[in-house]
């Protein structure tokens, strides 16, 4: 048994008490056929991708083997190992990586739920291209941003943020709920008080949260829904493109500005100062450039 296959079955029967007996495995209904089969070659030629992501996966999904086959597959979509139109057969992935038809079944449904397959009788499961993505799903996001398409990904997650988190500034102003911007000082105090411990885990958590609460402060429910983006853009910041991306003392400065705007009821004063914490770094200009004054 590869090393992979057997760190995913030691997780099966320990968190995935749902994993069919061999007497229980049902066929995934729709039509294979020898044609539709995915070669040996495809998913050997993967083998040391796909154990770094089985170690992403185990670290930060903790959704044991359906989780696992999940990221799995979809960091092997994402990253081009299985390209568009590329037929996926039940059988094969369920050889490949040791799991039930059950398991198998139910990690091509989600998959098709984000887009990145369809499955249809007499067709069987296939990739689909790039334009069918769902490309606004955290797990599409994470799999982008550490694949190939890793800078792509992080300029458009900027570019976003740029578009969302100003506007989310501004309307937030707008709403005195001091129980919320309560909170968002808390996160502000929190910050200061693991950048001053070196605690960076600490300083991105309460991070995200400050951001998730300024969306929700803002009482648009399309903004509000938008708002994994910005929590999956803090969690693959890969370099220097926020002021949030590494703990320091300007970035809680910003924070604590646009506390004390929305304190104030100034939607323009929590708008600027959103953008001035976007662009805490010089390197953002040549990515998200600042917008001209008319």
């Amino acid at each position: 048994m590869s090393t992979l296959a057997h760190t995913m079955m030691t997780a099966a029967r320990s968190a995935d008490s749902g994993l069919a007996g061999p007497g229980e495995l049902d066929r995934y209904p729709y039509a294979e056929s020898a044609a539709d089969r995915v070669g040996p070659s495809v998913w050997d030629s993967t083998d040391q991708d796909l154990g770094r992501v089985s170690r992403r996966a185990a670290g930060s999904r903790g959704r044991g083997l359906h989780g696992q086959l999940v990221q799995q597959l979809g960091q092997m979509i994402v990253s081009g190992d299985l390209g568009a139109d590329r037929p996926l057969v039940p059988e094969e992935i369920g050889q490949r990586f040791e799991v039930s038809r059950t398991v198998v079944r139910e990690s091509l449904r989600v998959l098709e739920a984000k887009g990145l397959v369809s499955a249809r009788p007499n067709v069987g499961t296939r990739v689909r291209p790039v334009s069918d993505w769902n490309l606004l799903d955290p797990d599409i996001i994470e799999w982008r941003a550490f694949g190939p398409q890793r800078d792509d990904q992080r300029r458009e997650l900027n570019e976003l943020r740029w578009t969302i988190e100003p506007l989310a500034a501004r309307l937030a102003a707008g709403h005195g709920r001091e129980d919320v911007q309560q909170r968002l000082a808390d996160m502000v105090e929190i910050m200061g008080h693991a950048l001053a411990q070196g605690d960076s885990i600490t300083f991105s958590r309460a991070d995200a949260e400050f951001h998730s609460l300024l969306i929700q402060l803002a009482s648009n429910r399309m903004l509000e829904h938008l708002s994994g983006i910005v929590s999956a853009a803090l969690q693959v910041s890969g370099g220097p493109v926020t002021g949030c991306d590494r703990p320091n003392e300007t970035a809680v400065a910003h924070h604590a500005r646009i506390v004390d705007a929305l304190a104030a009821g100034d939607g323009t004063g929590a708008e600027a100062a959103m953008r001035q914490l976007l662009t805490v770094h010089p390197e953002v200009e040549r990515v998200v450039p600042a917008p001209r004054e008319h």
